[in-house]
């Protein structure tokens, strides 16, 4: 919306030109971000105690001491990211862009699962909600109609083609098989986050560091000028997805701030799954889907770690490989206090992140 006030009154006054750069209404659009969550954080948390008596439902067969420390604390606090977000968007965006209508729709939709998902959680009192099944289909008719409308809208050479990392001009055009490829980038993504969120603050800051990598991916290959002078894929349209990131960066600081250990409040699926599908997403747009794993190195730790878990387990006929699986809590059975891990495993996506970023320029 403020977009606009460029439009019409930015030939009149210096200071609403401000509004047609994509570097100002990120800024504003984190800031706005962080402010809505501080301002209703506390009001919504007081709410969602008063609706959720007992608090998220704890796993049986999760590390015993969540028992004891995390019983009561309420869930679906993802509510409160989603709405700072979208406000956010809708403000700073140019919301004449197709792509910022897909990565809202995509995040809510998602959103809408996982809120499904908890609220099953919640008023069956049990850590089981929506069945896998139900919920990947779900996932994958949102992600496959999202997928295929950005084939529509990318330029036609590069539709289907996905960049390698580190080498120059190296695509490879997928053709008819980019969509199931693109399919497992927004799925593994958004489970693969949701797979992480079993510790206070483990998967927002993981999030908010790939959220700023794509910030700053999505500005460059927006621009024609950066995008041919780093040799990476130039699209149209895609700078001003750098205005979803910095709403996504926003809104996880201001959760953060009541998600730090100990939290008074849990993400949920709410918030998981549609943190993971926007950054799958925000690959598959800007054609940085292999340099997602990279960023989001952490998130395919985790998930490799239940597939290796589960796999080995079914095989050797009950033994594990790690002494509970998602790793994180291999690490709490050793004896890591929790703190411990989150801030390890931050240092680590920290580390990713950069070397993420690096393939931008060593290529």
């Amino acid at each position: 919306m403020f977009y606009y006030l460029y439009a019409l009154w930015g030939h009149e006054s210096g200071f609403f030109n401000l509004f047609r750069y994509i570097t100002f209404r990120t800024v504003g659009a984190l800031l706005t971000a962080l402010l809505i969550s501080f301002l209703c954080g506390p009001m919504f948390i007081g709410w969602l105690k008063k609706r959720q008596k007992k608090g998220q439902p704890i796993r049986d067969d999760g590390p015993a001491s969540h028992l004891l420390t995390k019983q009561g604390t309420p869930t679906m606090g993802g509510s409160l990211i989603l709405f700072a977000v979208t406000t956010s968007v809708l403000l700073w965006a140019k919301l004449t862009n197709p792509y910022v209508w897909i990565m809202l729709l995509v995040t809510l939709g998602f959103g809408f699962i996982g809120a499904c998902d908890d609220y099953l959680k919640l008023t069956k009192q049990t850590s089981k909600g929506l069945s896998g099944k139900k919920k990947l289909l779900f996932q994958l008719l949102i992600s496959l109609l999202a997928i295929y409308v950005v084939t529509k809208l990318t330029p036609a050479e590069l539709s289907t083609s996905t960049s390698i990392p580190f080498f120059k001009h190296l695509w490879v055009n997928l053709g008819w098989f980019y969509i199931p490829f693109s399919l497992v980038v927004v799925l593994g993504s958004s489970n693969a986050v949701n797979l992480t969120d079993g510790l206070d603050g483990l998967s927002i800051g993981p999030v908010m560091i790939a959220a700023i990598c794509f910030m700053l991916i999505s500005y460059l290959v927006g621009n024609h000028v950066f995008a041919n002078y780093l040799q990476i894929p130039f699209i149209p349209g895609t700078g001003e997805l750098a205005i979803f990131c910095g709403a996504l960066v926003g809104a996880g600081l201001g959760f953060l701030w009541y998600n730090a250990p100990p939290a008074m409040v849990f993400m949920g699926d709410t918030g998981s799954l549609p943190a993971g599908a926007a950054l799958g997403m925000m690959a598959v747009i800007t054609k940085h889907e292999l340099v997602l794993a990279i960023v989001g190195g952490l998130f395919v730790m985790e998930a490799i770690s239940v597939i290796l878990q589960v796999g080995y387990f079914k095989l050797s006929g009950g033994k594990r490989i790690f002494l509970m699986a998602p790793i994180h809590h291999h690490f709490e059975k050793k004896g890591w206090s929790e703190p411990t891990i989150v801030f390890r495993f931050w240092i680590i996506s920290l580390v990713l992140a950069l070397i993420g970023l690096a393939t931008l320029k060593l290529r």
